[in-house]
């Protein structure tokens, strides 16, 4: 059979989480449109739903064939839509106008989920009343969630889940707690079966695995909330990207988070929530539901994911986790000129997770402000600032929702820093990705700790910063002691402090901090940006300037697009450089801005040149070639 020829071929890949899920964010145009991501000719399953109205959820896969949806909110059978979801392709799927896929100007997410063993399956089979029927799932290893759907009449989203009472079910379309009422699927070993009881008829069967391995992709499990604000950590072993939340306990919805739509840190209402069992619109969700490098948070009193004493059965996937082959898929830089009106910046070549943004002209407050998807949206930082957290311009950066870029508001409140009308601004662009980049949010205690990440390496560069509280920006880098650090703004270059870093430099899955208030106070909140050298990509280097002109091999073979050098040794206020190809890196004069003052871009020099290998760094006015000065820095190709 197909299914099995598909299965046998899966089976010998080497696949990561991006190979088999993926999560689409676009706004439909009543015509045609498409969801990028995994091969969905090698089978699964598209889940879509409106988020911006009231839609049906539409629920499209390979085996029942593309224009056949059910409706994960409804009893109701296979409906046909000939202007639905049209086809699946290599590259995702491809809609028609079909309201529910594509209303004109309505906001829309695609789930992309691949047959994959380990991951997931989708098959039908016909089964008798009378006659109990078996499914094979062997491919996935350890069954950890399996719904039966009967598709050619009327019937309930019957769900069977590792972590439920013996013999209990729940039904994806319902907010029941679990019950033994019509409790007819069952799952023994890799064997689920359809009861004798059950109805006459043609099902679907959706099948997910519990993975624990160090490279699992997916996890089904349960936690006990306890009630309370701190909430429940749930350790998965990694960070999750999409969470699927049922109180298993009482009545209530089954909640769907994911990090496209938003699961921002300190949640509040801009997590977005939608609920696989109503046609609602996406609406904010009260409380904080957060990820975390090794799982997820529910750290609320809400009863909808943390009711005392109530069990919680969930479906995680991990977050993305393919190592990058260029450097054009973790970083990208855009010169643009604000509107003062809402945009929409396009381009990025991927979805970003820091936006740094950057005023370049006269005029208005030149500050590099930082935006990042798991702080949430509003919530800006200032690297030439010691101020906390700004949370109240919700005109800057409006929105990570974009698949390519970001949206942005008018600027017409706070520093008004991202979207002036008529001012000249960079905005550098960065994705989290393995070995390159990562980005971590924690609490402090004040007293020698450790902060897992999920870098997959040792950071060699990363940059702390106090959310709730002013503080400084405090810099470490392996190439620096684990004594010491480079602080914002105003460095003076490296200084000595045992108790930054705790005398100890971070490993492949954890940062180490110390008592030192900036990086760690009690009860501060706190963000930290790692970075690290992949070959071809991305570079944390050294040199030692030697007064002319010297090339910094950064081990690229088409040079650097994005280069930032920090001096270490310095007695007086230094500067902390960047030069981009969006600027310009050329053999003439370079644009640079200095990420640590307010000072307006310089035009007029030649610091740096082309180089196959990384770059050039010639000694001028901007010292950053002094014979005999030491300096670290960051590029990337």
């Amino acid at each position: 059979m197909l299914a099995d020829k598909l299965r046998s071929a899966t089976a010998a890949e080497k696949l990561f989480v991006d190979d088999v899920f993926g999560v689409w964010l676009s706004t439909g145009n009543g015509t045609s449109r498409t969801a990028t991501g995994p091969d969905m000719t090698k089978g699964g399953l598209c889940i879509t739903k409106a988020r911006s109205t009231t839609t049906s959820w539409r629920w499209v896969d390979t085996v029942r064939g593309a224009g056949v949806s059910l409706d994960s909110a409804a009893t109701t059978g296979n409906t046909t839509e000939s202007t639905g979801l049209t086809a699946f392709t290599s590259t995702g799927a491809s809609f028609g106008a079909d309201a529910d896929y594509n209303a004109d100007t309505v906001t829309f997410v695609d789930y992309l989920i691949r047959r994959a063993p380990k991951f997931f399956d989708v098959r039908t089979v016909s089964h008798t009343n009378g006659t109990a029927t078996n499914i094979a799932l062997a491919d996935l290893g350890t069954v950890g969630m399996v719904t039966a759907k009967i598709t050619g009449t009327t019937g309930d989203w019957i769900t069977w889940h590792r972590s439920l009472t013996a013999g209990n079910n729940v039904r994806l379309n319902a907010t029941a707690a679990q019950t033994t009422g019509d409790a007819w699927l069952s799952v023994s070993g890799t064997t689920a079966t359809l009861a004798s009881t059950a109805p006459t008829g043609t099902y679907v069967i959706y099948a997910w695995a519990h993975d624990t391995s160090a490279d699992g992709m997916i996890q089904c499990g349960s936690y006990v909330g306890n009630g309370s604000a701190s909430g429940v950590a749930t350790t998965l072993g990694w960070e999750p990207q999409f969470v699927l939340v049922k109180d298993a306990s009482a009545t209530n919805d089954w909640l769907m988070l994911d990090n496209m739509r938003g699961v921002p840190v300190d949640g509040g209402s801009n997590i977005n929530m939608l609920f696989a069992n109503t046609s609602a619109a996406e609406g904010g969700l009260s409380g904080a539901f957060r990820f975390t490098a090794t799982g997820f948070v529910s750290a609320t009193t809400a009863s909808l994911t943390n009711a005392n004493g109530n069990t919680y059965i969930y479906l995680a996937i991990r977050r993305p986790n393919k190592p990058p082959t260029s450097g054009t898929q973790v970083y990208n830089a855009i010169a643009r000129t604000g509107t003062g009106a809402p945009a929409t910046v396009t381009g990025v070549g991927f979805a970003p997770d820091l936006a740094a943004i950057m005023l370049r002209g006269s005029g208005g407050n030149r500050e590099s402000v930082w935006f990042d998807r798991l702080r949430g949206r509003f919530n800006q930082l200032y690297t030439t600032q010691t101020d906390a957290e700004l949370t109240s311009d919700s005109s800057a950066l409006t929105g990570f929702d974009v698949m390519d870029g970001v949206a942005l508001g008018t600027s017409s409140g706070g520093y008004g820093v991202a979207n002036v009308s008529g001012r000249s601004y960079i905005n550098w662009f960065f994705r989290r990705a393995p070995g390159v980049h990562d980005q971590i949010c924690y609490s402090g205690t004040g007293a020698n700790k450790t902060e897992a990440h999920s870098l997959g390496v040792q950071p060699q560069l990363w940059i702390a910063k106090r959310r709730n509280s002013a503080g400084s920006w405090t810099i470490g880098s392996t190439l620096l002691n684990n004594t010491e650090k480079i602080v914002m703004p105003s460095p003076n270059g490296r200084v000595t402090d045992a108790t930054a870093w705790n005398s100890t430099f971070p490993t492949a899955t954890n940062i180490s901090l110390g008592t030192q208030a900036d990086v760690n106070a009690n009860t501060g909140t706190f963000v930290a940006y790692l970075w690290a050298t992949v070959p071809g990509i991305s570079s944390v280097f050294t040199y030692t300037g030697n007064g002319t002109s010297q090339t910094v091999n950064c081990g690229f073979s088409t040079g650097a697009r994005f280069v930032m050098i920090i001096r270490v040794t310095a007695s007086t206020a230094q500067d902390i450089f960047i030069w981009d190809t969006a600027r310009g890196i050329v053999a003439g004069n370079d644009p640079r801005l200095n990420l640590s003052a307010t000072a307006e871009e310089v035009t007029t020099l030649d610091t740096i040149d082309t180089d196959s290998t990384g770059f050039i760094v010639n000694q001028d006015s901007s010292n950053v070639n002094v014979n005999g000065a030491v300096y670290i820095g960051l590029a990337i190709s």
